[in-house]
């Protein structure tokens, strides 16, 4: 167990844009890709996740002041401290269960895929600590390794099904066959976001309103190459469709917040505007590098599983973000989350560490939504909230664990939570499970409704599909 500890903390020693690569890489040479062409996959990939990584660090290291100095300025009082996910991956490969939950995680996935009980193979590595995570929390309150482990591989199966049953909807906005977002924080409000979808098409006026930046620079785009002399009537929606554009306004509206001068405030506008144009172009590299490596390996599964068509390839949820929806509504939700926070009666929390996340956390909603931005930023008010509530609550659970593992340095950080990770509401709902809690029986019911729902629109976009 010890040595199995030991490989653990070294692999996952290497950040995530190094890490995967590899493994990439080596699926890559298994399935029999041309060795030149997996090479420079694997680095266009590389590169691709790094870019992504840095302009989050990036844009994280010029909001973090403003929103700080925001508090500061406002006399605002927020003893828990949003640090990130950092403290709860310490939590995760701190936990005697880590060791175990990587080898089951893989096993269960090649199980269920030779028994046809999923089509998705589940290749992320790196996020497998989401589900190792919530086994660490049943099994530090419970004190039982086997209800951890169940806990852990219950989370994998259902992320298994929602990355599926959302391949259709990937392939639909972002023009690849075969893939979908494997991390949980992603696709397991996939139920939610399906049923507000459906009650979305029921509400007059709403169920009219579109507003999608893709498809308006695409109009724009025509209309300029067939009629430049109407050029105006569209170019103030064409600009404000564009991620660089809502960025330099976000930035404005946060420096005004924070009281910048003039100076800072249009540097943090500028810094803003230029990680809202390279979180696409590296999301695109991601996309490209991963087109020969999936082809080749769901034609290689299929090989040794005949009667497993359609299989979908999990990964990370960087090759989202060249859809421009994805972009502007993360961006768009980032000050409404703050505003949220500063009012919401019981939240004890201002989101900073995890407040980018959010342009992750709604990347496979806004596709659902077919890039309608209007739609995902309403879905998306009600997921703050319970964000806040929860990361609040679990706050003093987060704080002794993380004080308790040395892959975290929380002394004189005081009472600590993720604003997203901490706060994601189907772990929370599993960990009341598991601690016994009659309301979350009440909400695992309601959740296997809407996951029902949810396989239903899967199989009639499938249906679709096939007709077309």
């Amino acid at each position: 167990m010890t040595a199995i500890n030991d490989f653990l903390d070294l692999f996952f020693s290497f950040k995530a844009y190094v890490m995967l690569p590899v493994v990439i890489f080596l699926i890559a040479l298994a399935v029999r890709v041309p060795l030149r062409k997996a090479i420079l996959s694997t680095i266009e990939l590389a590169v691709g996740f790094a870019g992504v990584f840095i302009a989050f660090d990036f844009f994280v290291a010029n909001i973090k002041p403003a929103v700080e100095q925001l508090v500061a300025i406002h006399q605002l009082d927020y003893h828990i401290l949003d640090v990130g996910w950092p403290p709860l991956a310490a939590i995760t490969w701190a936990s005697p269960l880590a060791a175990l939950s990587i080898p089951m995680i893989l096993l269960l996935n090649i199980a269920l895929l030779a028994l046809g009980l999923t089509r998705t193979i589940y290749i992320d590595i790196w996020n497998y600590w989401h589900f190792a995570f919530l086994g660490a929390l049943v099994m530090a309150t419970s004190g039982s390794l086997w209800l951890g482990l169940g806990a852990t591989a219950l989370l994998a199966i259902y992320c298994f099904k929602l990355t599926e049953w959302t391949a259709p909807d990937v392939e639909r906005e972002i023009g690849i066959k075969g893939v979908s977002a494997s991390p949980v924080s992603v696709n397991g409000i996939v139920p939610y976001t399906a049923c507000m979808n459906w009650l979305f098409d029921r509400i007059p006026v709403i169920n009219r309103l579109d507003y999608n930046p893709d498809k308006i620079s695409a109009t724009d785009s025509d209309t300029q190459a067939e009629q430049n002399h109407h050029q105006s009537s569209t170019s103030i929606l064409s600009i404000l469709s564009e991620p660089m554009v809502i960025g330099i306004l976000i930035g404005l509206l946060l420096a005004l917040a924070a009281d910048y001068s003039l100076k800072n405030s249009l540097e943090l506008a500028v810094h803003i505007a230029a990680v809202m144009f390279l979180l696409p172009k590296s999301a695109g590299l991601i996309g490209e590098a991963m087109i020969p490596i999936t082809e080749s390996l769901r034609a290689q599964v299929e090989k040794y599983f005949p009667k497993r068509k359609n299989l979908v390839v999990a990964l990370d949820t960087g090759f989202l973000m060249s859809h421009k929806s994805v972009i502007v509504t993360g961006l768009l939700l980032m000050p409404i989350a703050i505003g949220i926070a500063l009012i919401l009666p019981g939240n004890k929390v201002l989101p900073i560490g995890d407040l980018p996340n959010l342009l992750s956390v709604m990347s496979l909603s806004v596709l659902m939504f077919r890039g309608n931005v209007l739609r995902a930023v309403l879905a998306g008010i009600p997921i703050v909230v319970t964000f806040l509530l929860i990361a609040t609550e679990m706050a003093p659970l987060y704080t002794d664990l993380a004080s308790q593992t040395s892959g975290f340095d929380a002394e004189g950080l005081g009472t600590i939570t993720a604003f997203t990770d901490g706060g994601h509401q189907v772990r929370y709902l599993l960990y009341g499970l598991f601690q016994g809690k009659l309301w979350a029986v009440g909400g695992v019911i309601t959740l296997l409704g809407m996951m029902i729902f949810t396989y239903k629109r899967y199989k009639a976009l499938v249906a679709d599909n096939q007709r077309g």
